[in-house]
Parts: C-alpha cells; structure tokens; sequence
C-alpha cells in the first residue's frame, strides 16, 4: 500500500465511464416504459449495485486505500449507436485519490445490466471501461 500520511486533504472527484452493447430486442425492451426482467428493474439495479461496489473498493482492490465516499452518482443513457452509457461520479475530501472507486462503481453497474438482462440473450459486450476525468491530488487528468 502506498504511504499517503505526509500527503494534503484535498477535494479529489473521478468520473469513470463503462459501455455496454446489448443486441436490438434487449434495447428495445429497456426503452419501454415501466419494464422489468424477472430480477426487477434493470437500471435502476444497476445504479444501486455501482454505488454499493464504489463504496467497497479498498475490499475488492488489492492494496487500495480504503477510504470513504462523500458523493457518489451512476448515471446510465442510451447514447446515439444505441449503447448504453454508465457514468460513475465519485468525490471525497482525502489524501489519496478515488478513482479506482468510479471505476469499480462503473464496472459493476456494467455488470449488474448484464446479469439482469443474460436471461434474454448472452449476446451482450462490455464494451469499454476507462476513466474519464479525476482531479484533486498531484495530477488533474481529463479525457479528450
């Protein structure tokens, strides 16, 4: 584990991103208002389970600092290639950054849609998770 104690309590906020690829019949369902597999609603599941994982990383990461959360957000959008988007906003006052914490929020949700949505086809892809934007600490960073 890396030794923060000399570092400065600062504002640090991430933003991590997760894409999921779901075939048509599976996008067409979760647009209709009011739908829900056998697990209950997709969304709204997803969001709940990324901010309960963001909130246990310092458990699941190897040598992650566990640290707590001041906000944490999921936001998930259909976007114009009919992919759904996962957001995950993670912000804290601390000595060591919380990126790793947006990023499991995102990986997570990303993973709960999957699994609610397998029963329908496994034709499913997580596409891509990556960190969008972090600042607070020694280095800002900011996706083009």
């Amino acid at each position: 584990m890396v030794n923060v104690g000399q570092k400065k309590i600062t504002h640090r906020k991430a933003v991590a991103k997760a894409v999921v690829i779901l075939p048509e019949n599976i996008l067409a369902a979760l647009q209709q208002e009011d739908f829900k597999t056998k697990k209950g609603s997709v969304f709204q599941t997803a969001i709940i389970a990324g901010i309960m994982a963001a909130k246990k990383t310092g458990e699941l990461i190897p040598l992650c600092h566990p640290i707590g959360m001041d906000n944490c957000e999921v936001e998930i959008d259909i976007n114009t290639e009919n992919e759904i988007e996962i957001y995950c906003t993670a912000e804290i006052e601390a000595k060591t950054g919380i990126e790793m914490e947006a990023l499991t929020g995102a990986s997570v949700a990303a993973l709960t849609i999957y699994d609610m949505c397998k029963a329908m086809s496994h034709d499913i892809v997580i596409k891509e998770i990556k960190l969008i934007e972090k600042s607070g600490g020694k280095n800002d960073f900011k996706r083009d």
